[in-house]
């Protein structure tokens, strides 16, 4: 087979999901555009301005990125564990001449075109709000779908480990929760100490929340190359595992 033999995963894959399209796109992105609604529009309306945007500019490019998040991760923790575990689906596939790695990456790209097709969605809903990003908004696509490959290798690897569907809470209580709250969506990171900053900023969706308010708004006052590359070196050593663990796991 080819290099690019994982796109028979990633199109089988897309078959199924158009049979329930309108049902996922509502779940995944049903909690960015409440928070949007009702932190930026309403509560934002009374908060002052937040490094020089209004409060709801301020969070707007962040909840693009968790819509990234949420939707990549989702697909390769409970879609993936189905396809795993109570569909087959992935015995199956080895049948073919397919192998482990065209199904770990097919999963893998599918979840980040997801991911991508959330954050797109967000982003198009933005002037509904009144919010209208810069032209420099197109350069920030890519750096979504990196963010979503790496979301979507998390949630793969949470799946190489899971027995069950209730392990997944404990992936997204400790895990997407807290980077959904503390990732400089809804505060500015660098107003906190220090200490609590470093932290702060070592989180993986921190630099993909800053890019966005970058590319959002044209508003080039700080290096963004150490937050791209960041960013790639995370996804890239997040398939590797991933791919090492769906290996273990279907090849005992």
């Amino acid at each position: 087979m080819n290099g690019f033999s994982f796109w028979t995963v990633w199109l089988r894959n897309g078959r199924v999901w158009k049979k329930h399209i309108l049902a996922t796109l509502i779940g995944n992105l049903g909690q960015p555009l409440l928070f949007l609604l009702a932190m930026g529009y309403g509560l934002g309306r009374d908060m002052a301005p937040v490094a020089g945007l209004t409060y709801l500019q301020f969070i707007a490019p962040g909840l693009v990125a968790s819509a990234v998040m949420y939707s990549a991760a989702l697909e390769t923790t409970y879609g993936s564990y189905t396809r795993l575990t109570v569909q087959k689906t992935y015995e199956a596939i080895l049948m073919t001449p397919l192998g482990v790695a065209d199904v770990v990456l097919g999963e893998i790209v599918w979840g980040a075109s997801k991911g991508l097709l959330a954050g797109i969605i967000m982003l198009l809903a933005l002037p509904l709000f009144g919010v209208v990003p810069s032209p420099w908004i197109v350069a920030l696509l890519p750096m979504l779908f990196i963010s979503g490959m790496f979301f979507s290798a998390c949630g793969m690897i949470m799946t190489a480990l899971a027995k069950n569907y209730d392990f997944f809470n404990y992936f997204t209580s400790l895990v997407i929760t807290p980077l959904f709250l503390f990732s400089g969506i809804f505060f500015p990171v660098e107003g906190m100490s220090p200490p609590v900053r470093g932290v702060l900023e070592l989180l993986p969706l921190t630099p993909i929340v800053s890019l966005a308010r970058i590319l959002s708004y044209g508003r080039f006052g700080e290096p963004i190359l150490l937050k791209i590359l960041g960013s790639l070196l995370a996804t890239g050593c997040a398939v590797c595992l991933a791919g090492y663990l769906i290996r273990r796991r279907l090849i005992q």
